[in-house]
């Protein structure tokens, strides 16, 4: 996610880190060449450009951005909707930690045995989570947080989240079953893991069904096609000018495009997405010391040039 000020008027045309601009320039470069060509050539063999008109391309041109904004529109919804799932999942995951810390009050051991095995199981879902949505297959980096049998468990399923939350339904129901916790208390804690399933299959929603192909291809073939024939249509009627009006058009249609496939996966790694690494970090932080864990709470992750992961 890309978190800075407002760079203001002037450094507003030169800001490249955190822009789209890395993404767009090889192809608003071959559109500027492709320009500077047309103008070359027209200049020379003017018999050739026999076209005077960009009435055909000013429509094209507005067809093209009305469905380039809708797709925009549709991909920030996506956006949108992740970042209110991880809300979501971070009010309740607080309001675990505080119902825990709420119904296991007492400073014997055994109640603090039960907030520290909730906390774990807590941050290791959430780390799941992460860990899911982004895809990443290298080692499960929350198995600090679970004990050898929750270790064993977890191995054989291909999704740990959802078993995670199994393991802290199953503790509950024992605790619920030796006295540990009354029937409404349960009642209420379990509302949260509830909501922790919802949110967390909803993420998953969004992250196995993207915008269709098909919509998203005829996008692109429609606005490569009208980038690399404007300067042909538009060369007869504003002449030396015309690589200038072309890059620009280029680079607004490229960079919303390329914009637009960020933003419809948001729990990926490009620069516009969700920052779900430093939402993860923060609620391991606030839940190891909502517990006073002897653990070491880990350090915030830092953004890097104006990124957060």
């Amino acid at each position: 996610m890309v978190v800075r000020e407002n760079p203001g008027f002037w450094r507003l045309f030169f800001v490249v880190q955190g822009s789209i601009i890395p993404k767009t320039f090889p192809k608003v470069a071959a559109i500027l060449a492709l320009a500077i060509l047309a103008v070359v050539l027209h200049r020379y063999y003017p018999e050739l450009f026999s076209i005077s008109s960009v009435t055909a391309f000013t429509l094209l041109g507005i067809s093209l951005s009305l469905f380039l904004g809708f797709r925009n529109h549709a991909s920030y919804e996506r956006w949108w909707e992740g970042r209110k799932l991880w809300g979501s999942l971070m009010f309740s995951s607080r309001n675990l930690n505080r119902q825990m810390n709420t119904f296991f009050c007492t400073e014997d051991e055994v109640s603090h045995a039960c907030r520290e095995r909730i906390a774990h199981l807590n941050i290791a879902f959430i780390h799941a989570v992460n860990h899911r949505l982004r895809q990443q297959h290298n080692e499960f980096e929350s198995a600090r947080y679970l004990s050898p049998d929750d270790n064993d468990l977890l191995e054989k399923r291909t999704n740990k989240a959802v078993g995670i939350l199994q393991i802290m339904g199953q503790e509950l129901g024992r605790w619920h079953q030796q006295g540990l916790i009354d029937s409404t208390s349960l009642r209420d804690i379990n509302r949260c893991l509830n909501q922790l399933s919802e949110d967390y299959c909803a993420c998953e929603r969004i992250l196995t069904t993207p915008i269709p192909f098909a919509y998203m291809l005829l996008l692109h073939r429609t606005a490569y096609a009208y980038c690399v024939l404007l300067p042909w249509g538009i060369v007869a009627s504003i002449g030396s000018a015309t690589p200038i009006l072309a890059a620009l058009v280029a680079y607004t249609f490229f960079g919303f495009d390329a914009l637009s496939e960020e933003l419809a996966s948001p729990f990926s790694r490009e620069n516009n997405s969700l920052a779900i690494d430093t939402m993860t970090r923060q609620l391991e932080i606030e839940t190891l010391q909502a517990i006073d864990s002897p653990l070491e709470a880990p350090a915030p992750i830092p953004g890097e040039k104006y990124i957060l992961n």
